[in-house]
């Protein structure tokens, strides 16, 4: 869709969004992404409507990110209240003790980007009312003036029961969600990504405790808190909403399932598929109608073209001669080789130079390159 062909109140929300590189301009930097060939659209990140579920130490990080990347409008769900005991995590101030989570987060926000549209619920998803009016603001919760479905939803809750929940409402309307969390031990956490039919939804692949049917709230020892550390939700939420960019704005690889361990500074990633004897039927129902799809529309295989192929490295030398270590076995098998994205060889792309049976050269140790190449155009003269 053209510019001029989208409705006037998109129109106005991408102009407010300027690339003038001056000191008074809070989107002079972001912009510069499309001047850098990164995102070719960051304009539009006015016209994006995200609901975050849960404003713990994740949820409030990943909406203070949103609101400084300009997005269009954020959507802000939470029951809880601020506490002296959140303080060794981001976001929140010590003088916001006792106020509402939501009410808290939106007066920091506010401050911080009043371009952005903000919409508080205070309110717990699990409960009957709670969850019809978070389906409805999913349904309904676009950017003001248009309307429409939410552009994504994050759940950076804490607990299994809020997680299947946001997995239900989404699996029911079909809409994407990212889902996000950090370890009880403060040291690890995830992002994964999950698309209704295509990838594994949150029941498809349960953590023990929901597979097994136990109330988590039997686990919950008294005067026992889990740990949290500010540095591990910090990069936890920036994985989370650098994800959400990319899926917001097509540019990168989002990724479905991808974690953090602090203690080795590992990054594993994974990509999970649906479990075809998922228990929730929705989801049941989207994985085969995603499978029609395919049916209907097959993927194309790129043309030789489009592959990016990167030729063998060129030598420093006209003849294209290298020098092979003593120790090296040439009458192993050639091995695969990899070149360019993803494309292997299974045969050797070494050059070669045929010589007749009379024109053999000698070569000792003490024989060096110029040497040969002197002996080989000589013999070219014959």
């Amino acid at each position: 869709m053209s510019e001029q062909q989208q409705p006037k109140y998109y129109r106005d929300k991408i102009q407010s969004m300027s690339s003038e590189v001056v000191d008074s301009n809070p989107y002079s930097r972001l912009m510069a992404l499309k001047k850098m060939g990164i995102v070719n659209n960051y304009e539009d990140i006015r016209t994006k409507s995200v609901i975050i579920v849960g404003l713990g130490g994740i949820g409030s990080v990943a909406a203070e990110m949103l609101t400084r990347c300009g997005v269009g409008k954020l959507l802000l769900f939470d029951y809880d209240t601020v506490e002296i005991a959140n303080m060794n995590r981001l976001f929140f101030r010590p003088e916001q003790a006792g106020l509402k989570k939501t009410v808290a987060a939106m007066e920091t926000l506010k401050a911080i980007n009043p371009d952005v549209e903000f919409e508080t619920h205070n309110g717990n998803i699990t409960t009957v009312d709670c969850f019809d009016l978070f389906l409805d603001r999913i349904k309904n919760g676009g950017v003001g003036g248009i309307g429409g479905p939410v552009s994504l939803v994050l759940g950076c809750v804490d607990n299994f029961e809020a997680r299947v929940a946001i997995n239900q409402a989404c699996l029911e309307l079909g809409h994407a969600w990212m889902e996000s969390g950090v370890s009880e031990s403060a040291v690890s956490g995830h992002i994964q990504y999950i698309v209704p039919g295509q990838t594994a939804c949150f029941q498809c692949v349960p953590p023990l405790i929901v597979a097994s049917g136990i109330d988590e709230r039997t686990l919950k020892r008294e005067g026992v808190c889990a740990a949290s550390l500010p540095t591990t939700m910090g990069i936890v939420a920036g994985i989370l909403v650098q994800n959400a960019l990319k899926q917001l704005l097509s540019f990168g690889e989002v990724s479905n399932l991808l974690g953090y361990n602090a203690l080795s500074d590992y990054f594993p990633k994974e990509t999970i598929k649906p479990n075809p004897e998922c228990t929730n039927s929705y989801c049941i129902k989207h994985q085969l109608a995603y499978k029609q799809y395919l049916i209907d529309h097959p993927p194309t295989p790129p043309s030789l073209d489009q592959q990016d192929v990167t030729p063998p490295p060129s030598t420093d030398n006209e003849w294209g001669i290298e020098l092979i270590p003593d120790d090296l076995d040439t009458t192993q098998q050639p091995q695969q080789q990899s070149i360019g994205k993803g494309i292997e060889f299974a045969y050797d792309t070494t050059p070669t130079i045929n010589l007749k049976e009379d024109d053999k050269v000698q070569v000792s140790e003490s024989t060096n390159l110029q040497d040969l190449m002197s002996k080989l155009k000589s013999m070219n003269k014959k």
